[in-house]
C-alpha cells in the first residue's frame, strides 16, 4: 500500500481504460482531469509493461479539452511557436521556461484573488469578469515578452541563420546590450515580486 504522500498509481490497460488502485475504481480522463484540479498527485501506468505514461495522458487530457466547445485555452500563434521549437537547439530550456512561467502565474492568479476579495468582498459576477481578464492580458504579454527576449538572447544569429553584415551587426550589438539589460531588469522585478509573495 502506498505511503500517504505517495501518488496514486492509475493503471491504463489495454482496451483504454484506466484503473485508480487508490479507490479501486475505473477512471476516466475526465476523473483524472478533477483530480488535477483539486491538486491531487497521480502517476499512469502501463498495465502491462509498468511503463510510466503520465506525460502522454495528461497532454490526452489537455487535447480533449481543448476539443470542447469555449474551452480553447492554447491560442493558435502559441501552439505554431511551440512546434516550432520542437527539435530546435531551444527546446531543452523551453519545458523549465514554461513551467516557472506557470507558477509564477499561479501564484499571480492566488494574489489578485485574495486582493479582490478583500477590496470588493463578493463582487458582483461583472466586475469578476471584466477586471480578471485585463490582469490575464497583461500577465501574458509580459511573459511573452519576456520569452522573446530570452530567445533573442540565446540565439546567436537572426532568424535567416546566416550573420548580419558588420554595420548592422553593430547595431544590433547596441540592442542586443539594451535588451540584455532589460531582461535583467525584468528578471529582477519578476525575482522581487515572487519574493515579496512568498
Amino acid at each position: 500500500m502506498p505511503a500517504k504522500d505517495d501518488p496514486v498509481v492509475i493503471k491504463k490497460y489495454a482496451n483504454r481504460r484506466l484503473y485508480n488502485t487508490g479507490t479501486s475504481t475505473y477512471v476516466t480522463l475526465e476523473d483524472l482531469a478533477e483530480m488535477v484540479k483539486r491538486g491531487e498527485e497521480f502517476s499512469v501506468q502501463d498495465a502491462k509493461t509498468g511503463e510510466d505514461i503520465t506525460h502522454a495522458v495528461l497532454t490526452q487530457i489537455i487535447f480533449e479539452l481543448e476539443n470542447k466547445d469555449g474551452q480553447n485555452m492554447l491560442p493558435v500563434p502559441f501552439l505554431r511557436q511551440l512546434i516550432a521549437f520542437y527539435g530546435d537547439q531551444m527546446q531543452m530550456i523551453v519545458p523549465s521556461f514554461l513551467e516557472q512561467s506557470m507558477v509564477a502565474f499561479a501564484k499571480e492568479q492566488e494574489r489578485f484573488r485574495e486582493q479582490m476579495t478583500s477590496a470588493f468582498g463578493k463582487a458582483p459576477m461583472d466586475m469578476m469578469k471584466m477586471t480578471p481578464m485585463k490582469a490575464l492580458e497583461e500577465q501574458t504579454r509580459r511573459n511573452m515578452e519576456m520569452f522573446q527576449n530570452a530567445m533573442r538572447m540565446f540565439t546567436a544569429f537572426p532568424q535567416g541563420g546566416s550573420p548580419a553584415p558588420q554595420g548592422e551587426a553593430e547595431k544590433k550589438g547596441e540592442t542586443k546590450a539594451d535588451d540584455l539589460q532589460e531582461l535583467k531588469e525584468q528578471i529582477a522585478a519578476m525575482q522581487r515580486k515572487i519574493d515579496s509573495m512568498g
